[in-house]
């Protein structure tokens, strides 16, 4: 069975933010990130995990698709709004610091590989991530995004 996007997802203001994130990854790697980029439904019906925040000070996460919420172990609305540093355990913080600051200074990675954690404490190892920065075609930046399929089990 297919799972549906969630409604939270089909807003026009969301459906913009979805397309940035599929044109900013075009725009920096020279590679479409799926097929039919324009439509909500590629993303959420990826093969694989892609995530996004935003730029507060605190960025908070406004997209997983749904390999990513089954991943992290959360539904769209428990990820939505939840801080993206929350992804990572305490210790590993600084790392994924060091990363976005990285990813913001170059565009975009496709080398990362890092811990994370779901909702139920499972800890995981991401290989061969790329995170690529959600720029307008005026330049601005929204967030930050991150696409990854492949990932070991640590516990």
């Amino acid at each position: 069975m297919t799972t549906p996007l969630p409604p939270r997802f089909a807003t026009p203001a969301m459906r913009a933010s979805l397309a940035l994130i599929a044109e900013s990854h075009l725009r920096l790697t020279g590679r479409a990130l799926v097929t039919g980029a324009g439509d909500p439904q590629a993303l959420w019906h990826a093969p694989f995990a892609i995530v996004a925040h935003g730029t507060q000070a605190d960025p908070l996460f406004f997209f997983g698709n749904r390999v990513a919420l089954d991943r992290f172990e959360l539904s769209a609305d428990a990820f939505s709004g939840m801080p993206s540093r929350l992804s990572a355990e305490p210790l590993l913080r600084e790392e994924r610091r060091k990363l976005l600051a990285r990813v913001t200074s170059h565009g975009f990675i496709d080398d990362y590989a890092g811990v994370r954690i779901s909702a139920s404490g499972r800890r995981f190892r991401i290989r061969e991530a790329t995170v690529w920065n959600l720029v307008d075609s005026g330049g601005v930046v929204h967030g930050q995004a991150a696409a990854f399929a492949r990932w070991d089990e640590l516990d």
